[in-house]
């Protein structure tokens, strides 16, 4: 089994500051790409940022020059850093790898379970 676990969540003001953290455990033999996404109440769950085992980026318009993704391959972590916050940017956040399952060598996507980010005066 595959497990994804998503911290750093939680409420902020307008301008501040989120680092969001995702570990990844369990059977994984390879992870190829490794992700955020987020859905706001109401709509579509949307790409926030990637990153491949190259070092390709790519984010969405809507947060270049204000998030960053990083990963520490050691750990199996993938982190988001969210700095100048804004109140569109309120929404669930889950992470996702794109992984290749050690037993199966399936390459599937994995998903974390989300985590809360508001940001509200």
């Amino acid at each position: 089994q595959v497990q994804l676990v998503e911290s750093g969540g939680g409420l902020v003001q307008p301008g501040e500051s989120l680092r969001l953290s995702c570990t990844v455990s369990g059977t994984i033999f390879s992870i190829y790409v490794m992700g955020w996404y987020r859905q706001a109440p109401g709509k579509q769950r949307e790409l926030v940022a990637q990153l491949t085992t190259t070092g390709s980026t790519n984010y969405a318009d809507s947060v270049k020059g204000r998030f960053t993704i990083s990963r520490d391959n050691a750990k199996n972590t993938v982190n988001l850093q969210m700095n100048n916050l804004k109140p569109t940017d309120t929404a669930a956040y889950y992470c996702k790898v794109v992984a290749e399952e050690r037993l199966s060598l399936r390459l599937s996507d994995y998903w974390g379970q989300g985590t809360q980010v508001t940001v509200s005066s």
